[in-house]
This record gives C-alpha cells, structure tokens and sequence, in this order.
C-alpha cells in the first residue's frame, strides 16, 4: 500500500551538497518512488511516504533527523 503522507524533518548536520547527495542516493535506495524536496540553507527536507521510514533512512545516511 502507497503512503501518500507528507513529513518534513529539520537536519541541522545537513551542510553541503554532498550530505543533499548523500540523502538523495538514501531514499532513492530505501524508498523509490518517494518526493523528496531538499531546502539546504533552511536544512529542511520533506518526503513523501513512511514517516517513520522515512527517519530511519535519513539516520541511516548518518544524520540526525528533527521533526519541523
């Protein structure tokens, strides 16, 4: 079943384009299909899909994930 939810997470250790690649390449692997819209200078990403998911992905990656 498709998860069309929404969730927005503030990644503080987000800094440059390598960590906007890194969490790209991430959710590409773990959730295909998923939007992801990065706003790097707000260190903001959004996500369509498994919010929970979606959190163990990014922390996966190697990041620390906040609720916006």
């Amino acid at each position: 079943m498709s998860d069309n939810s929404q969730a927005t997470f503030t990644i503080a250790d987000m800094t440059c384009g390598h960590c906007e690649k890194t969490l790209r390449a991430a959710f590409a692997e773990a959730m295909p299909g998923a939007k992801v819209s990065i706003d790097l200078p707000a260190h903001r990403l959004t996500v369509t899909g498994d919010t929970a998911r979606a959190r163990e992905v990014i922390i996966g990656a190697g990041y620390t994930p906040e609720a916006a």
